[in-house]
């Protein structure tokens, strides 16, 4: 998706912006304010706290969603695309980086997506847990009802992920609209009968408030970082939809709809403090609650479904740049690419955040394991953004200090507030994360480590031409072998020789290589070498968003070489590697172990390139690494 996106197309991408890009943000009101007065274990609900916290809320909000990503992390766009694995491919896609800067790059990037991983968790369960949560304002008798109720959408909603989301998506912008409609309305309903709420927007409340309570000031930020869970969606979705329509749904819709049911409820508590056990359905008529709640949990829904794409998506772009084994990635629709869904990780999530529901058992005690992720990706921007502007927009040292200091002081801040989470719940993430960067840390040093072995263990490929003619007979044909080190020759090869004493008449070296950008163009996917003897070395190029398709792509250079193609005249010869674990140095034993796990558990190469397993063969061997 380009930037400049054409007028009329304006207010539709806005609208359907609304339903993917906003759902995790818009949805924190049901539990943000309620945690942060929770997160005082005891603050009287008077005048000085209300529109301190509120006060701490709007400009938290303001200097984090809408300076630091609206108005300058989304100009980090990567050939239009955003989000942490864009920002890392476009830090590394500079010239001249040293190891030590490069390396620092790719793990600042792994930790920020690993996080990601982790609040793909959590934010399904705490949306689900406390839109249904409604139910017991509504009738105390629904309480037993609320885990069992949680779990059954949360099957329904995974369950329909095979399906793809296209006929969903369509209902999503118009019911997110309304949600965000309805929440400012019920606020302004509230604001009315108490318009000094509307103080909170000076920020002298919230100095009184750090001045006045500086310890439990600390313990509230820990809380107030859950309104801006999501707003880092902002960037990571700009790719769909472009940057105007997601500026134009934050400003003119989201950010005054949130404002004004936070304001509500702060008026609500300044006429009754007794409300801060569900202030956000106690807004409510009694006649508007069980529809609210059916809404709420709709917006809920449509959040969880929003964040399930994007690990999807996530997990898809860490494939492609080579630092996930191969998984199976099913497309559900047929115009739209990022439509994907990924079995293996469906079913994780899904099983992962129904624990987590039994294990906490409600949306405040899930409040202590929210947050640490956020926080901790929002630094990680931060940092990565800084160093994109020095070295790759060339901001003078002064520009990029005036940025990174204050941007990473409330970073820090926030991060340190939610450190004290840890032992009520801020483990979750983090322990996912781990898990996450262990295992792509692991798999990239482990193919490095095998890319190397297999380059030492095979033959220089001008060598092997130089002396073709003693290797045996050659039969009609084209056979393929895709390759990862162009300038050797591929084992498939050596064993197809050894064993089968022959050789094709046309035979074609295959590397596929994966760009540090989001799409490739067609001009430039195709970059072919006619060797002697029969022999061609064909390179072809992706972006980290598109999806492979040799055979496809394989016709491109075939009409580049002026040959006939013919897909049932072309074998693809695929080696598969069995890999022994060994003494070796480069890695750890346990860490050798993992990477055997993970490669015996790839998805196939014919079924990750779109190759017709008919005209598949795969030839085997065993590798130490």
């Amino acid at each position: 998706m380009q930037n400049n996106v054409s007028k009329p197309a304006v207010p539709a991408l806005t609208l359907a912006a609304l339903g993917v890009v906003f759902g995790d943000i818009g949805t924190s009101p049901l539990y943000a304010l309620k945690e942060s007065f929770h997160a005082t274990r005891g603050l009287p609900i008077n005048e000085l706290n209300i529109l301190g916290i509120l006060s701490l809320i709007f400009w938290t909000i303001t200097l984090i969603v809408s300076l630091k990503y609206v108005l300058v992390i989304m100009r980090a766009d990567n050939n239009g695309e955003g989000g942490i694995m864009a920002l890392l491919a476009l830090n590394l896609r500079q010239k001249g980086l040293s190891r030590g800067k490069r390396l620092a790059i790719i793990i600042l990037g792994f930790i920020g997506a690993s996080l990601f991983f982790g609040d793909g968790i959590i934010t399904p369960a705490i949306s689900v847990l406390s839109a249904v949560e409604g139910l017991s304002v509504a009738a105390p008798s629904f309480d037993r009802f609320i885990i069992p109720i949680s779990i059954g959408i949360l099957i329904a909603l995974f369950a329909v992920q095979k399906h793809g989301t296209a006929m969903m998506g369509k209902f999503f912008g118009p019911i997110t609209l309304l949600w965000f409609l309805s929440i400012g309305a019920i606020g302004i309903m509230s604001i009315i009968q108490s318009p000094f709420v509307l103080a909170l927007f000076s920020p002298h409340w919230a100095f009184l408030f750090v001045i006045n309570n500086p310890l439990i000031s600390f313990f509230v930020m820990g809380a107030v970082v859950l309104t801006v869970t999501g707003g880092e969606a902002l960037y990571a979705d700009m790719g769909h939809f472009g940057i105007l329509p997601i500026k134009l749904g934050w400003f003119l819709i989201v950010l005054p709809c949130l404002m004004l049911n936070y304001a509500g409820q702060g008026a609500l508590l300044l006429r009754d403090p007794s409300a801060i056990t569900n202030p956000f359905y106690l807004l409510l008529p009694s006649a508007l609650l069980y529809p609210m709640i059916i809404l709420a949990t709709a917006a809920a829904v449509i959040a969880s479904q929003a964040l399930i794409s994007g690990v999807f998506s996530m997990a898809k772009q860490a494939i492609q740049l080579g630092y996930l084994p191969r998984l199976t990635v099913l497309h559900t629709s047929a115009s739209e690419i990022g439509q994907i869904y990924i079995p293996l990780l469906n079913w994780l999530l899904f099983i992962s955040i129904t624990i987590l529901i039994l294990i906490f058992e409600s949306s405040s005690k899930l409040a202590g394991a929210y947050g640490l992720a956020v926080t901790v990706t929002m630094f990680c921007d931060t940092l990565l953004v800084a160093f994109l502007a020095y070295s790759y927009w060339k901001w003078k040292t002064w520009k990029v200090l005036l940025f990174i200091i204050p941007f990473a002081f409330i970073d820090l801040v926030l991060l340190s507030s939610n450190l004290l989470k840890v032992l009520i719940g801020g483990w979750v993430p983090v322990v996912i994360a781990v898990i996450v960067f262990t295992l792509m840390m692991t798999w990239k040093k482990g193919r490095e480590i095998l890319q190397d072995k297999l380059q030492k263990d095979t033959l220089p490929l001008n060598v092997f031409l130089e002396h073709l003619e003693q290797t045996g007979q050659k039969v009609s044909g084209n056979a393929v072998f895709l390759t990862g080190t162009p300038q050797v020759v591929p084992h498939a090869l050596l064993h197809n020789l050894k064993h089968n004493k022959v050789l094709h008449e046309r035979n074609f070296l295959v590397t596929i290589k994966t760009s540090e950008i989001p799409y490739v163009d067609e001009a430039k996917r195709i970059v072919t070498e006619v060797l002697e003897n029969g022999f061609f070395r064909i390179t072809i190029h992706y972006g980290f968003k598109e999806e492979p398709n040799v055979p496809h792509s394989l016709k491109q250079a075939f009409s580049v070489l002026d040959l006939e193609y013919d897909l049932m005249n072309i074998s693809f010869f695929v080696s598969r590697e069995r890999l022994i674990p060994s003494l070796s140095s480069k890695m750890s034993t346990w860490r050798e172990k993992l990477f055997v796990a993970m490669q015996k558990n790839t998805s196939p190469v014919s079924d990750f390139y779109k190759i017709p397993s008919n005209r598949v063969v795969e030839l085997g061997s065993q590798i130490e690494i």
